[in-house]
């Protein structure tokens, strides 16, 4: 395998060079401290950049809205369309709304997400990390920040969905705690598992398969390396995006409309009974194109951080 090859997990990179020394007494900061601060750094600017396409990819899955106005127009609306109707009716603030808890959710979710991998990239004690092996703690890390964070998760899908009208996170979290206890905090995540951890070992088969492609004077280039990484990350992302689709739509659902859809299996059958296949790829366009220049973006800004601060 490459030297340094990487994965994204929910948009973010996994770098898969060999662990730091975490007993390394010259260093003043911990590795794991410091691969938590350099993932949320680089999750920061991202996510406010692209929140508009995630709110848009919400409300074309909010079934609930697009059966209306396929019943009064007759034809599903498109990306174009949310995005000029939340402008007409929200005004250009509303492109972001659900930005807090994407926030909330993002940073910290990538700072756990690294941390997480870098500690299990420790414990393994390689110099370096097979094909599967970076897949399995890939996976096994997402998983532990996904259950760590799914009810803003939860609160988020709602916030951009424009069904419900929170005040302020706090409160949204009191809100549905009171409504519908524990299990409205985590409804939906099995499907939203069943969409960021795979996420990462794709994107890893596609994004090393696309690398080995390019020559290595490219790779070792300062000036072309980045440019690289960059459209190397763009094409796995797209592909790893497209193959996750069905369950974000499914998680939406779920989250949404908990008392209607109470699992995946009731969210699916009513997908398919509405929709068909197509259904399961509603919101494709705009979660790929967030998804893939997040990723993109975040594996450049962890690379340059990480070396910075002395993580590599």
């Amino acid at each position: 395998m490459l030297q340094s090859s990487g994965a994204f997990s929910n948009g973010w990179a996994i770098d898969t060079t060999a662990p730091v020394d975490l007993n390394n007494s010259n260093d003043n900061y911990h590795p794991v401290f410091k691969a938590f601060l350099a993932g949320s750094f680089s999750g920061t600017f991202s996510t406010i950049l692209f929140q508009p396409l995630d709110l848009v990819k919400t409300r074309l899955q909010n079934s609930s809205q697009n059966v209306v106005a396929a019943t009064v127009n007759r034809i599903q609306p498109g990306m174009i369309t949310i995005f000029a109707n939340i402008v007409r009716q929200e005004h250009i603030i509303g492109l972001w709304r659900g930005m807090v808890p994407s926030v909330a959710r993002c940073v910290p979710g990538v700072g756990l997400y690294f941390s997480s991998l870098h500690w299990l990239k420790s414990k393994l004690g390689k110099e370096n990390l097979g094909p599967m092996e970076a897949v399995s703690l890939g996976v096994i890390a997402r998983t532990m920040s996904g259950v760590a964070l799914i009810p803003i998760t939860v609160i988020k899908t709602r916030y951009e969905s424009g069904v419900y009208k929170y005040n302020s996170l706090s409160g949204a979290l009191r809100d549905i705690y009171r409504a519908e206890g524990v299990r409205g905090l985590v409804c939906g995540l099995g499907p939203t598992l069943a969409r960021d951890a795979p996420f990462s070992g794709l994107y890893l088969m596609f994004y090393t398969q696309t690398k080995q492609s390019i020559p290595k004077e490219w790779l070792q280039s300062s000036s072309t390396a980045s440019v690289v990484h960059f459209s190397c990350g763009v094409l796995a992302g797209i592909a790893a995006s497209l193959a996750t689709n069905p369950a974000d739509v499914l998680k939406t659902h779920m989250q949404l409309y908990p008392d209607k859809f109470p699992n995946a299996f009731s969210a699916a059958i009513y997908i398919q009974q509405t929709y068909g296949v197509q259904g399961y790829f509603k919101g494709a366009v705009p979660r790929m194109l967030r998804r893939t220049l997040m990723a993109a973006m975040a594996w450049t800004v962890f690379e340059q951080i990480t070396r910075s601060i002395g993580l590599k």
